[in-house]
C-alpha cells in the first residue's frame, strides 16, 4: 500500500509540473487578426485563477472589462486571445503594455481577401465552457502562413530545467544511499532483534508437550 501511495503521488507531482509548465511557457501561433472587442466579464470560483490581475493602475475586483484579439488560425478554426498586463507577478513576463498590443491588434486587422499572416506568442488554455482565454503577449508580422516558428526559448529553458532536476536526484540518491539508508536498515536490525527476543519470552510460557 505504502508503494502504490508513493507511486500515485510521484505521478500525480509529475502531472503537475507539466501541466504547470505547458500553461506557463510562452506559444506561439501563426494567424490573421480578424477582430478585436472589450467584454464585460464576471469571474467565477471556477475562471479567476486563469486569468492575470488587473491592469497596472487599475483596481482589483471581480467584474472588469477584457480585451479580445479574434482570429483565425493557419491550421484552420478560430482562436481568440485575452490581452492583459501580468505585471510584477505570477507568470513573470513582466507585460505592462496590454493598451499598446491592442492598438498592434487593432491596425492588423485584416479581411480574407487581403491577408497579413502574424506571429502571436501567448501563455495558457482556452476552455470554452469556463470562458477561459489565452493571454497575447506580443504580435509579430510573419511572411506567411506556412512559416516554422522554432521554439528556442522552450528548448532552452525545458534542457537547462532537466539537467537541474537530474542534479538534485543524483544528489539527493547519493545522500540517501550514504545517511539515511543505513539508518534505516540499523533500525530494521533493531526491531527485527526486538521481535525475536518478544517471540523467544512467549515461546518460553508455551506448555511442553508430554513425554
Amino acid at each position: 500500500m505504502l508503494r502504490i501511495f508513493k507511486w500515485v503521488f510521484i505521478s500525480v507531482f509529475w502531472l503537475w509540473v507539466a501541466l504547470s509548465l505547458h500553461y506557463v511557457l510562452p506559444q506561439r501561433d501563426i494567424v490573421r487578426v480578424v477582430g478585436t472587442e472589450i467584454i464585460r466579464t464576471d469571474f467565477t470560483v471556477w475562471n479567476r485563477l486563469f486569468y492575470a490581475q488587473a491592469d497596472s493602475g487599475n483596481a482589483e475586483g471581480q467584474t472588469r472589462d477584457l480585451r479580445l484579439i479574434n482570429t483565425v488560425r493557419s491550421q484552420g478554426g478560430v482562436m481568440v486571445y485575452r490581452n492583459e498586463d501580468t505585471g510584477l507577478f505570477w507568470p513573470p513576463y513582466f507585460k505592462f503594455d496590454s493598451s499598446d498590443l491592442q492598438a498592434e491588434a487593432v491596425d492588423a486587422t485584416t479581411t480574407q481577401a487581403s491577408s497579413q499572416w502574424y506571429a502571436i506568442t501567448h501563455y495558457g488554455w482556452r476552455v470554452r465552457y469556463w470562458t477561459i482565454y489565452p493571454n497575447a503577449i506580443a504580435i509579430k508580422p510573419v511572411d506567411g502562413p506556412d512559416v516554422r516558428l522554432i521554439p528556442w526559448f522552450n528548448i532552452i529553458f525545458l534542457t537547462v530545467l532537466a539537467a537541474i532536476f537530474w542534479a538534485i536526484y543524483v544528489r539527493w540518491r547519493r545522500f540517501k544511499r550514504r545517511n539515511i539508508t543505513p539508518t534505516v536498515e540499523q533500525w530494521d536490525a533493531a526491531i527485527d532483534e526486538k521481535t525475536a527476543g518478544v517471540s523467544r519470552w512467549f515461546a518460553s510460557w508455551r506448555k511442553k508437550p508430554p513425554r
